[in-house]
């Protein structure tokens, strides 16, 4: 934003609320975004853990795989090679 538009937008914002009432509402807009910044928070610790969760399991299945696959081809060397 550039001077000028920082400046219309505090002569409206004392228009409407007053020179007075710009305390109260200051800290109200600070509690909301302290509370947002929370919440956005928690949310992001609950998409971690579940893409945690969710990578676990991948790699589990992968690994089970992985193991079947290593099977197989000995298998496969073992009938060949003999």
């Amino acid at each position: 934003m550039s001077g000028s538009e920082i400046i219309v937008i505090v002569l409206v914002f004392l228009l409407l609320f007053g020179s007075k009432a710009i305390p109260d509402v200051a800290r109200t807009l600070g509690k909301g975004m302290q509370e947002f910044k929370k919440a956005t928070g928690e949310i992001k610790r609950e998409i971690d853990l579940s893409t945690s969760e969710i990578k676990k399991d991948l790699n589990s299945v992968s690994n089970d795989i992985k193991k079947e696959a290593d099977d197989i081809i000995g298998q496969v060397d073992d009938q060949y090679i003999d």
